[in-house]
C-alpha cells in the first residue's frame, strides 16, 4: 500500500554489509506483516510453538534484528499508535480485501485446493495486541529500543531520520520520502530468492538505497512538490486523480508549480488537501530523546524463545554468539560506540 512513486526515483543497489555503522528506524507493523505473511510452514500456516501460539513474528524479529546487529547496524523499531483519521477509507478497503480472501480461502478449503489454500492463507494476517506486546518484549531482551508512535509508525520512523536521530529508515513504502526521511532502505528485512505467490516462479530481491536529497535534486523539485506529486498519485489518505501516475504528476507539478495550480488547471479537487499536506510535513510524532542500546540478555532470550516458544536452543545460542563476537575482542572500539 502507500504511495506509488517508484517510477520517478533513483535507487541504488546495496547490501546490508555495506551499511555497517549506521542507526536505522524500522516501521514495526510494516515488517511484522511481512513476517506473518512469509514465515510459514509447508502447509501455508504461520509458524507455531508446541502450544499452538503463532511465532512467525518472533522468528522474523529475532533473526532479522540479529542480522542487523551482526553487521553493526543499530535498529530502532517504531510501533503504530491510533490510525490517522484520514486513513479510514484505506482501512475499509483493506478490510474488504481481507474478507474477500477469507471467502476464497473457505472455498479453496472446500475444494481441497492445497496450493490455493497456501497462497490465500499468506494474505490473511492480523497483528493482535499479543503479537505487539510479544514483539516489544523480545526487543527489550535483545537490548534494542522501540518507540510507541502516537499515530502512524511510519511517520514516527521517518521523523527520526528527518531530525537526525537515526541515519535511515527501513521500510518498503515510499511514503517515508514524503514524510521527510533522509534515506530509505528497502528490502532490508526480506531479500534473496523469493517465490512469487501463487506461481512456481522466483525473483531475486536486492536491498536498495533511496536518498531523498539526491532524488529532489535529480528531479529538480522541492519537498513540498514531492508531496504534491504523491497526493496526485494517491496516498493512504486520498485516492488520487484518475489517470495521473508518478511521471505525469511530476510533469504537471513542474509545469504548474504546485498541486493547487495543477488541480485548478485540471478542474479537480481533493478532499482535505491542506490537512493531508500538513500530515506529511508535520505528522503526530514523539520526541525520542536519547536512544539507548544494550547487549542481548542471553538467559532471558533462551527462556522466552526456547522454553516458552519451542525455538531451537542450539540455533538461538549460535546467533547470540555471533552477535557478541561481532562486538568484542578486535572490534571493542565498535562495541564502545555501539553501546
Amino acid at each position: 500500500m502507500g504511495v506509488d512513486i517508484s517510477g520517478i526515483l533513483v535507487k541504488h543497489q546495496t547490501s546490508i554489509r555495506e551499511n555497517g555503522g549506521i542507526t536505522v528506524s524500522i516501521d514495526a507493523f510494516n515488517i511484522i506483516y511481512q513476517f506473518l505473511s512469509s514465515i510459514r510452514g509447508e502447509d501455508g500456516e504461520p509458524l507455531k510453538d508446541e502450544h499452538g501460539n503463532i511465532t512467525s513474528h518472533l522468528s522474523g524479529i529475532f533473526y532479522r534484528t540479529a542480522t542487523l546487529l551482526e553487521n553493526n547496524i543499530k535498529p530502532v523499531y517504531s510501533f503504530d499508535g491510533k490510525p490517522y483519521r484520514l486513513k479510514d477509507e484505506t482501512l475499509k478497503e483493506r478490510k474488504a480485501i481481507k474478507e474477500k480472501n477469507i471467502a476464497e480461502l473457505n472455498l479453496a478449503m472446500e475444494n481441497k485446493d492445497a496450493e490455493k489454500i497456501k497462497t490465500l492463507s499468506s494474505r490473511i494476517n492480523y497483528i493482535t495486541a499479543d503479537i505487539v506486546s510479544e514483539s516489544k518484549k523480545l526487543l527489550d531482551m535483545m537490548g534494542v529500543p522501540w518507540v510507541q508512535a502516537p499515530s502512524e509508525g511510519e511517520a514516527q520512523a521517518s521523523y527520526m531520520s528527518k531530525v537526525g536521530a537515526v541515519d535511515s529508515v527501513i521500510s518498503q513504502d515510499y511514503d517515508c520520502l514524503l514524510l521527510g526521511a533522509r534515506r530509505v532502505l528497502r528490502n532490508f528485512t526480506m531479500y534473496g530468492r523469493r517465490r512469487i505467490s501463487g506461481t512456481g516462479k522466483f525473483i531475486n530481491i536486492t536491498p536498495e538505497i533511496i536518498d531523498l536529497k539526491e532524488n529532489l535534486d535529480n528531479l529538480g523539485i522541492t519537498q513540498d512538490q514531492l508531496i504534491g506529486i504523491g497526493i496526485l498519485v494517491g496516498t493512504d489518505f486520498n485516492p488520487g486523480i484518475r489517470g495521473i501516475g508518478a511521471k505525469t504528476g511530476l510533469s504537471l507539478i513542474k509545469k504548474y508549480g504546485d498541486i493547487e495550480s495543477v488541480l485548478k488547471q485540471k478542474n479537480k479537487t481533493i478532499d482535505n488537501l491542506d490537512e493531508i499536506k500538513e500530515f506529511f510535513l508535520n505528522p503526530p510524532v514523539e520526541d525520542t530523546g536519547e536512544l539507548k542500546f544494550a547487549p542481548p540478555y542471553r538467559e532471558k532470550i533462551i527462556e522466552y524463545l526456547c522454553a516458552e516458544h519451542s525455538f531451537s536452543e542450539n540455533r538461538i545460542n549460535s546467533i547470540l554468539d555471533r552477535i557478541e563476537k561481532n562486538y568484542s575482542g578486535a572490534n571493542q572500539s565498535s562495541l564502545d560506540k555501539y553501546f
